[in-house]
């Protein structure tokens, strides 16, 4: 969540807290299925079951309800890489767990990444919501990165190997991977993707 959302939110009362968390996960939902474009308040109003004022008095524009479904979907996808199983992804076993937790999932064959499947459409058509999009994978790509410094550190990758650099396969690799699955309608496209970038980080793996 950003700084100017985090504190719009900290104003509210819990109910007025709970009819804005809806509105936002009402409003991804939608813009997952059907594209910013063409999601409109309607919408938004008839499937959250609120008012046209409530809508306005939470997110008063467009753009601001974009934002806010920017920041919530790019929360998801940060929470989803720091589940326990995934540790802080500083291990080979654990970016293979990561690879494994998306190979084959139905989610990812019907719509993509849902950040990612967002981004892509509004930083064309949006270009205001270019660094709401930017710190969305800047924040994703730091948990790589994170744990990659941290193999770095270990000595279990050698110390030319530049977790930054890996960290921005890794993201570009997936997101790649994600669009040709689901153009593809098959996982083929998102496993090969993913088996290269780990091919390569694991090249830079340090001889025991």
């Amino acid at each position: 969540m950003t700084a100017s959302s985090e504190a719009s939110a900290q104003k509210l009362t819990p109910k007025g807290l709970a009819t804005r968390e809806r509105i936002i996960k009402t409003a991804a939902e939608l813009i997952y299925e059907h594209g910013a474009q063409n999601t409109n308040n309607e919408q938004i109003r008839a499937a959250a079951g609120i008012s046209g004022s409530q809508l306005n008095r939470h997110f008063p524009t467009k753009e601001s309800l974009v934002r806010a479904v920017l920041a919530w979907q790019a929360d998801n996808i940060v929470a989803r890489h720091q589940v326990p199983e995934l540790g802080e992804l500083d291990s080979f076993a654990a970016l293979h767990r990561w690879y494994d937790t998306y190979i084959g999932s139905q989610e990812m064959l019907r719509g993509g990444c849902t950040f990612g499947s967002l981004a892509a459409e509004v930083v064309k058509t949006e270009p205001a919501h270019r660094d709401a999009v930017a710190d969305g994978f800047r924040r994703w790509q730091e948990l790589f990165k994170r744990g990659l410094n941290k193999m770095r550190e270990r000595g279990e990758l050698r110390p030319e190997a530049d977790p930054a650099a890996l960290a921005h396969l890794l993201a570009a690799a997936f997101q790649g991977g994600a669009l040709l699955e689901q153009a593809a309608g098959d996982s083929t496209p998102l496993r090969d993707a993913l088996h290269g970038a780990l091919a390569y980080v694991e090249s830079f793996a340090a001889q025991r």
